[in-house]
């Protein structure tokens, strides 16, 4: 009897420290986004429509800091968010400033420069930020111009925006600034 009380408290003892000892982890502080185009492909399906392209990515928030040329330094290649590489999916084939793009995934990388945005698809998928980029590995590699935003951005945001079927630009934006990608299909 004594020893079933002791083997009985001896696993209730180390069941709750097990317990006590996980932990979940707490809201990231760059919550993860998916962006479609069209944006309601799910409700015009009896339509045929479906999505053209997706977008996965990471949300930074501003918090007052100055964002290019300070912590996105200006000429240099960065991720395009937080965390992993951003990657977008081509669900039929594209063009973007007439360069052709064949259906499938990439990583969206880009390098800021006051004015400008080189935009970067590369072939390179699932690895985190920019740090193993190869430039070897670049399917498309465009110059576009960045506007001041009308209104401030607090969280990074890439949405598409677009009235026509196979026509629509691909839109970054954070702080004031934005940058407009075409996109065809």
């Amino acid at each position: 009897m004594k020893t079933t009380i002791l083997f009985s408290s001896l696993l209730i003892f180390f069941l709750s420290f097990t317990l006590q000892g996980q932990s979940l982890m707490g809201l990231d502080k760059s919550p993860l986004d998916i962006s479609y185009y069209p944006h309601n492909f799910a409700h015009d399906r009896k339509e045929g429509q479906n999505a053209l392209v997706r977008i996965i990515y990471s949300r930074p928030n501003r918090n007052g800091r100055q964002l290019f040329g300070g912590i996105v330094p200006y000429g240099k290649v960065w991720r395009t968010g937080a965390n992993e590489a951003t990657e977008i999916q081509f669900y039929s084939d594209a063009v973007i400033e007439g360069q052709k793009i064949k259906k499938g995934s990439y990583s969206l990388f880009t390098i800021p420069e006051k004015g400008k945005w080189t935009i970067i698809l590369n072939s390179d998928l699932d690895y985190w930020g920019a740090y193993n980029y190869n430039q070897k590995n670049d399917v498309l590699r465009i110059t576009v111009p960045s506007e001041e935003s009308k209104t401030e951005v607090e969280n990074f945001t890439i949405q598409f925006a677009g009235e026509e079927k196979d026509k629509a630009s691909m839109l970054m934006a954070w702080g004031n600034t934005i940058v407009k990608v075409p996109i065809q299909f």
